[in-house]
């Protein structure tokens, strides 16, 4: 019985190192969107670092926004919030199939 848990451990926790991974390159990919963005609009005024600071506050709001969603899929009694939904079906598919 040990031999069929272990497997099952396993696979646990590769989806979870998928989703802090993909959690990480979206928070990323939030940050380096919006600070490039203002740094492009900065130049293309040649304002001061205006919509640089701005592109930074905005790429904060958005990865607070994402870290957010991550504690939403995390507790099992709230209804989970748009990017939540998706994560959680994607991990809790796989479960269901398997009759967990």
């Amino acid at each position: 019985m040990a031999d069929q848990r272990e497997p099952d451990f396993k696979i646990e926790n590769v989806k979870v190192v998928g989703l802090a991974t993909t959690l990480a390159f979206s928070v990323m990919a939030s940050l380096i969107v919006f600070i490039v963005l203002g740094i492009v609009i900065d130049r293309w005024l040649e304002t001061s670092p205006l919509f640089t600071l701005i592109g930074v506050a905005l790429g904060l709001v958005g990865a607070g926004y994402q870290l957010y969603e991550l504690i939403l899929v995390s507790d099992k009694n709230r209804e989970n919030g748009p990017i939540g939904r998706t994560m959680a079906r994607r991990i809790g598919g796989s479960q269901r199939k398997n009759g967990e």
